[in-house]
């Protein structure tokens, strides 16, 4: 029989060879390879919901959905403007660079919707409330102080509070409605210095924060984020019986850097950790690491205490279109005028911008002279995303102004820029590199057309962090224009590199730039 069994092999026999068993799908890590930082994260029957930071953006607090833990889409945003001070709506040269609102909470709690966050901005802490989180409406409030790092907790008794800090983690209980501090309360530490457990943090600014608190089988556990001298950014969790303590410490997750986040656990009883990872100029990427529970402590990432590269949960598919996603400007009735994809840097002037005005195109039009990319008003973004991207524009350039700077560039303090650039009777295209922190042009060429094309290609891989340039005056044929761009991860912009479309003026108002799409891939010119 094994002689026959052997022949039969040889000869390719599909009865003699061993059944082949299907490999179930495997997720990879990170789970989104783009700036999703700060992540909160819920799950409702089998739906989650995930909340992140994207600061000085408008609208703000994204959120999205899945329903695998591995693959989302944006479906909303909390508020369309955090507030109108000069610094957000860019005026008086004034700006909220890496402020605006940080790292928000989310809940769900007797059909309620919240999303709570805070910001140095507006000098407040602001909460939202929806019955539907994916349409709203949503309900605002905001009371003073702003309460850093805070976590949203409605305990069972009905009573809700934040816990905040850094370092010295406090709590402060709110009203029932979730309006603002409640009277007759003081905010009470409850844990003296929460980097502790991991040793000496390495600076004053990166003690334990970034609090989430959970409660589970009646134990209140608190996830915080430190980065300990000579060491990398590592999860501390706490553990008490009562939510004031008294609360005992330990590490939780010391690997790659992977940290800030917390608890969520899957409708048939397994239980992970979602936390974050720098990853150079893409920004912060999420990541999920497996959790068990031993003696009542979540132990966090595989035996080794390692995060894993693979997870048994479904395979990754491309951030196109959940994260991202290409627009051809062209609207049908009771569409948005933009998708979520979009985000304005600051707070945008909406009579200046239109996709009505010529159907099939995004029309900006200058409202004010400026100085710079930076503080220019009505730039329109998303993310780039890793390991490489390429985002594409058409644009048309008849109606630019002496003075007129429009095209597609790359944001982040050490930005780059393709577009065109009019003067008085002539037009040309340029390539500018802020990579030194200050705007260089590298080379300009003379245009003859009104229509011209810009590409862009990032290069994330292995932190490689390089942008290209080119130019097109067909659509077709590609050339390279100025250098390449070594982005860059810079703490004043707190933020990955932002795909942008932008037009502004520097002698005279009123001049405008359609756009005819924009398009992006996940991958690179061959």
């Amino acid at each position: 029989m094994k002689k026959l069994l052997f022949l039969l092999m040889a000869l390719g026999s599909p009865w003699a060879r061993p059944a082949v068993q299907a490999q179930a799908p495997t997720a990879r890590n990170p789970i989104v390879h783009a700036d999703v930082p700060d992540l909160a994260m819920i799950r409702v029957g089998k739906t989650y919901y995930m909340s992140s930071t994207t600061m000085h953006m408008s609208p703000g607090v994204p959120i999205m959905k899945s329903t695998d833990l591995v693959n989302w889409k944006l479906v909303s945003y909390a508020y369309d403007t955090l507030t109108n001070v000069d610094a957000m709506t860019l005026a008086n040269g004034k700006s909220t660079y890496g402020r605006g609102s940080w790292a928000s909470s989310l809940r769900y709690h007797q059909g309620t919707y919240y999303v709570s966050t805070f910001a140095q901005t507006s000098g407040r802490t602001h909460v939202y409330a929806t019955k539907n989180i994916e349409k709203g409406p949503w309900k605002a409030v905001s009371f003073r102080p702003s309460l850093h790092d805070h976590s949203l907790f409605f305990d069972d008794d009905g009573r809700v509070y934040m816990l905040y800090g850094a370092g010295k983690i406090q709590m402060a209980e709110l009203t029932a409605d979730v309006s603002g501090l409640k009277p007759g309360t003081s905010p009470q530490t409850i844990i003296e210095n929460a980097s502790a457990p991991a040793g000496p943090p390495s600076a004053i600014n990166l003690q334990a924060e970034g609090s989430q608190l959970f409660k589970v089988n009646g134990k209140y556990y608190l996830f915080n984020i430190t980065w300990p001298k000579d060491g990398m950014r590592t999860v501390v969790v706490h553990r008490a019986d009562k939510i004031t303590g008294p609360y005992e410490g330990r590490v939780a997750l010391q690997d790659l850097g992977v940290a800030q986040g917390g608890l969520i656990d899957t409708p048939d009883g397994k239980w992970y950790s979602y936390l974050f990872r720098d990853y150079g100029a893409v920004g912060r990427i999420p990541y999920l690491v497996p959790v068990q529970w031993e003696s009542g402590w979540p132990v966090l990432g595989s035996p080794s205490g390692k995060v894993p590269e693979t997870l048994p949960l479904p395979a990754n598919k491309s951030l196109i279109p959940g994260i991202v996603a290409s627009d051809e400007f062209t609207r049908r009735k009771g569409e948005p005028a933009l998708p979520l994809v979009w985000q304005w840097n600051h707070n945008p002037d909406n009579k200046l911008w239109a996709v009505s005005q010529r159907p099939g195109y995004l029309r900006l039009t200058t409202g004010r002279v400026d100085t710079s990319f930076v503080l220019a008003r009505n730039t329109l973004t998303q993310r780039t995303i890793g390991p490489v991207c390429a985002g594409t524009t058409a644009l048309d350039v008849a109606h630019l102004k002496a003075g007129d700077f429009a095209g597609l560039g790359v944001l982040q303090r050490r930005y780059g820029l393709v577009g065109v650039q009019a003067s008085q009777g002539a037009k040309a295209i340029v390539m500018v590199s802020a990579e030194s922190e200050k705007p260089v042009e590298l080379q300009r060429i003379p245009l003859t057309q009104d229509k011209v094309y810009f590409k862009i290609e990032c290069d994330f891989q292995d932190r490689k962090d390089v942008a290209t340039f080119f130019y097109s005056l067909d659509g077709k044929s590609w050339q390279p224009i100025g250098g390449p761009l070594k982005m860059a991860y810079t703490l004043p912009h707190f933020m990955g590199y932002r795909f942008s479309l932008f037009n502004y003026a520097t002698q005279a108002t009123g001049g405008y730039a359609d756009f005819d799409y924009f398009r992006i891939t996940d991958k690179l010119t061959k």
